[in-house]
C-alpha cells in the first residue's frame, strides 16, 4: 500500500468520507491495479454525490479493469447522463467511447 493510500485511509478512518475522498481513494487503487477496491470507493463517491461526472468515468474504468463489464458499462450510462445534463461534453463523449466498447465485448462474447 503507497503512502498516499495510507493517509487517505487514515482520513477515512477519522471519519472525513466524501466524494473528493473517495474519489481519491478510487483513483490511488486503480494506479496500483487493485481494481476491486478501487470499484467499492468510487461507488461510495457517486452516493456521495451522483453528479460527479469524474468519479462515474474512473468507476466505470475500474469495475471494467476487474472485469465486471455489465456494472462497467451501467457506470458508463449514469455517467453519460450525468455530465450530459451538467454540459461535461468531453467526459460524456469518453463514457460513450468506452461504453461502445465494452458493448461489441459482450456483443461478441
Amino acid at each position: 500500500m503507497s503512502a498516499v493510500v495510507q493517509n487517505l485511509e487514515k482520513m477515512l478512518a477519522a471519519g472525513r468520507d466524501n466524494a473528493l475522498l473517495r474519489f481519491s481513494l478510487g483513483n490511488e487503487y486503480s494506479k496500483l491495479g487493485q481494481f476491486d477496491q478501487a470499484a467499492a470507493h468510487l461507488q461510495q463517491a457517486v452516493i456521495h454525490d451522483p453528479n460527479y461526472s469524474a468519479a462515474w468515468k474512473l468507476l466505470g474504468k475500474a469495475l471494467n479493469e476487474a472485469g465486471h463489464l455489465q456494472e462497467a458499462l451501467a457506470a458508463y450510462h449514469s455517467g453519460i447522463a450525468i455530465a450530459s445534463i451538467k454540459g461535461d461534453k468531453q467526459a460524456a463523449k469518453e463514457m460513450a467511447v468506452f461504453a461502445k466498447r465494452i458493448e461489441k465485448q459482450l456483443g461478441g462474447a
